[in-house]
């Protein structure tokens, strides 16, 4: 039998129900919204509070991320001391050499050259130290002698090397953990590079065949014929699905999924670059878990801007034969002075005719590029976003503020979202690309709530997973706004 209400009790139910009523989405969502664009107002927008907001606003996905550079120096020392290895703190380099590290720990504690991660945290010039090399800590706010910011960045995987391609599933807890905690449900990682093969026969064909599509082409058909029949090739692949789908174990739940890109390393030559592509492209058809193929490596190198075009070709063949396996390219990460200025023409239109890219990294170059509008054209009419890196291109290649092309995307409506790029290195997190995006460009609370799905539309996934992402980040919304809207009543009230 029903419960009759008192008349008190009555009122205060009736006082629930019309607050609820009153306190609609819709009206949170216009709370939240004239909120923070009171924290951007002005010349001088309030960064602390946008630290809050964007810290607790649902942020999608992270669509540019990789794994090892988003990995804190702290973690990869956790990771030293399970691997038995140590750091020298001459070089800052880690050792993994057993006998060296048996002679060295044989050695009275005041006298080893290598240490253990204890030993370098209670070292503090050495540990301040090997944080100024394993990342960007301190980079700006100390005036000793320091490289370039570039080599200063693309240096610190030399030192960190060996420990990021180990203890891999706890890797990504952490990674995982991370991102619950600023609410991030999605990560699309950069994870391994896919298996290659040197054949030296290849590259004297392929820089001499550079030029020639036909014979470049019937050039890596013939050797891709002979990787499908190479054991050893197949099983290294094998292998390589394998050891993703274990670090990947566990790590997806109903508040957070983790997809990976397989990559390829732009620095090698061309054998390396096109088996590896190979095996990449042969892993994403064989694992749901793989999501895409990226290339990676400085942009701006020898080696790089030398076999550019002919990267991009070899995606085309590869895109060709497996049309459902996604592709998003480095594209365009370079600035003015990086190369010579007919360096800068081409890299993204590239990346989108002969690479078919279906996501842009960085594409910082924008403004340079010969065919500019035709390119922002292409992406806008075909929906491939750029990824937006501000921290990154800010510290790698100088890049920030009205110099940034993030104004030519969105001015002429090309996609994009916002990501971190490798934010162990740079030592931030989405929610301070959010802030600077925010600060910096001021767009409304609706453009950014827009990047955010955006970040869910134009991932990898299929369109099922898409859709419950999507539906989650609705959930996270309305409890956002709500959150927000209180705060804002909250705030009113202390200022009477």
């Amino acid at each position: 039998m029903q419960k009759k209400l008192s008349s008190g009790a009555l009122l205060i139910a009736l006082a629930f129900a019309g607050a609820a009523h009153a306190a609609s989405p819709k009206s949170n969502e216009a709370a939240t919204s004239r909120h923070y664009a009171a924290l951007v107002a002005g010349s001088e927008p309030k960064l602390a509070e946008l630290t809050l907001f964007f810290s607790q606003m649902p942020k999608g996905g992270d669509l540019h991320h990789h794994y090892s550079g988003a990995i804190y120096a702290e973690q990869y020392l956790d990771f030293l001391d399970k691997d038995g290895w140590c750091v020298n703190k001459a070089t800052y380099k880690i050792e993994t050499d057993k006998a060296v590290i048996d002679a060295e720990r044989a050695k009275p504690a005041g006298e080893r050259a290598c240490l253990s991660k204890s030993e370098v945290y209670a070292d503090d010039f050495t540990w301040r130290e090997l944080l100024q090399r394993w990342s960007s800590k301190d980079f700006k706010n100390h005036s000793t002698l320091q490289p370039p910011p570039d080599r200063q960045f693309f240096q610190t995987f030399g030192y960190f090397g060996p420990v990021s391609s180990t203890n891999f599933h706890d890797g990504l807890v952490k990674l995982k953990e991370r991102a619950i905690a600023e609410n991030v449900s999605y990560i699309e990682t950069m994870f391994k590079m896919s298996p290659s093969v040197v054949n030296k026969q290849f590259d004297d064909e392929a820089w001499k065949n550079a030029h020639d599509d036909a014979a470049l082409d019937a050039q890596m058909r013939s050797w891709m014929a002979a990787l499908d029949q190479d054991p050893a090739f197949q099983r290294s692949i094998a292998d390589f699905v394998a050891r993703i789908d274990e670090a990947a174990q566990g790590i997806d739940d109903q508040n957070f999924t983790m997809r990976y890109q397989t990559y390829v390393l732009r620095l090698l030559n061309p054998s390396q670059v096109f088996s590896s592509m190979v095996s990449g492209f042969k892993a994403a058809s064989m694992s749901d878990k793989i999501v895409g193929v990226n290339i990676v490596g400085q942009e701006s190198t020898a080696v790089s801007m030398r076999d550019y075009t002919l990267h991009m070709k070899m995606f085309r063949l590869l895109k060709a034969k497996y049309p459902d396996v996604k592709v998003a390219l480095h594209a365009g990460e370079l600035a003015l002075g990086d190369v010579p200025p007919e360096g800068l023409q081409f890299h993204i239109e590239q990346a989108i005719t002969l690479g078919h890219a279906n996501r842009i990294g960085h594409g910082i170059d924008l403004a340079h590029e010969t065919n500019a509008v035709a390119v922002m054209k292409t992406m806008r009419e075909k929906g491939i976003p750029v990824e937006i890196n501000l921290t990154s291109n800010g510290f790698i290649n100088g890049i920030s503020g009205e110099n940034h092309p993030v104004t030519l995307y969105r001015k002429y409506g090309v996609p994009y979202v916002i990501s971190t790029d490798d934010a162990g290195v740079t030592r931030h997190n989405l929610a301070n690309e959010y802030v600077l995006f925010a600060s910096r460009y001021k767009p409304s609370y609706a453009e950014v709530k827009k990047a955010s799905y955006d970040s869910i539309r134009y991932s990898f996934l299929p369109a099922a997973d898409k859709e419950r992402l999507r539906r989650q980040l609705d959930e996270r919304y309305a409890r956002f706004e709500a959150e927000i809207a209180s705060l804002d009543r909250t705030a009113a009230k202390a200022k009477r």
